[in-house]
């Protein structure tokens, strides 16, 4: 089998449907937000598409064998203000400012937020959890003492409402960003693959349980976003990668 060849005839594809997904977003200078029913098309397509970048990374990162990095030292906080009062600084109250306090104090500001492609398949929500109904309200009465009081609907939803794209954009560039540097990416895999081999190997010689960790980047079942009938070339793409990456993986762990 020539993997280099379905490396790159699946990136191409996916760096194809990206650009379409880039382009239905099609924000302008200073705007951040975007119709709900143009959301929620562009989400049921990013889903499937970090999926099948995932896949990929897991192909790429096949045969690479990594050595321990040095762990980085957390930078110290641009601030000596605390919100929550753990760790060590000034307390602040919700709602005020370090300006309020000390008007002569400047602050450094932040750099822009970027995220990175998840290695990990989120796992199914399996159910039988509790459900939490949000927005409820009580309904305890006293006869003689309280009436009954107006209960106000839930307001429907409409698909013209207005959400806040920024998570959206960041998702979709740090996609970018991984089909650009795909040995970045693998190399990432492969020192996670090693860190989680390290500490299987570790709970087992002590005899311990330990931390919960996980062993298989793939969650059980279907990939994300995936569906029965291929409705777009996404989801043919990801069912190529999902048999790609179980090769991938099996070829690792019978080497």
């Amino acid at each position: 089998m020539d993997w280099d060849v379905a490396i790159e005839r699946n990136r191409e594809a996916l760096k194809r449907i990206l650009a379409m997904l880039v382009a239905m977003v099609g924000l302008a200078d200073g705007e951040t937000t975007l119709p709900r029913r143009s959301h929620r098309a562009i989400l049921a397509l990013l889903r499937p598409v970090e999926a099948a970048a995932r896949r990929l990374v897991i192909v790429v990162a096949r045969d690479l064998v990594v050595s321990p990095r040095p762990r980085k030292v957390k930078p110290l906080p641009d601030t000596v203000f605390v919100r929550t009062g753990k760790g060590t600084g000034i307390v602040l109250p919700y709602g005020v400012k370090p300006s309020a306090i000390l008007p002569n104090l400047v602050l450094r500001r932040a750099a822009p937020r970027t995220v990175a492609l998840p290695l990990l398949d989120p796992l199914p929500k399996w159910p039988g959890g509790r459900h939490r109904q949000v927005g409820g309200v009580p309904r305890i009465l006293a006869p003689g003492y309280s009436e009954p009081r107006f209960i106000p609907g839930r307001c429907r939803l409409s698909p013209d409402d207005r959400i806040d794209a920024t998570r959206l954009a960041l998702r979709l560039q740090a996609v970018g960003r991984a089909l650009d540097d795909l040995p970045r990416e693998a190399r990432r895999f492969a020192r996670w693959r090693r860190r989680a081999a390290a500490a299987g190997a570790q709970n087992l010689e002590s005899g311990a349980a330990g931390k919960v960790r996980r062993v298989w980047p793939l969650r059980p079942g279907c990939p994300p976003g995936s569906c029965r009938g291929p409705a777009h070339q996404v989801h043919e793409v990801l069912a190529d990668l999902q048999y790609f990456a179980f090769r991938a993986l099996e070829r690792r762990d019978s080497s």
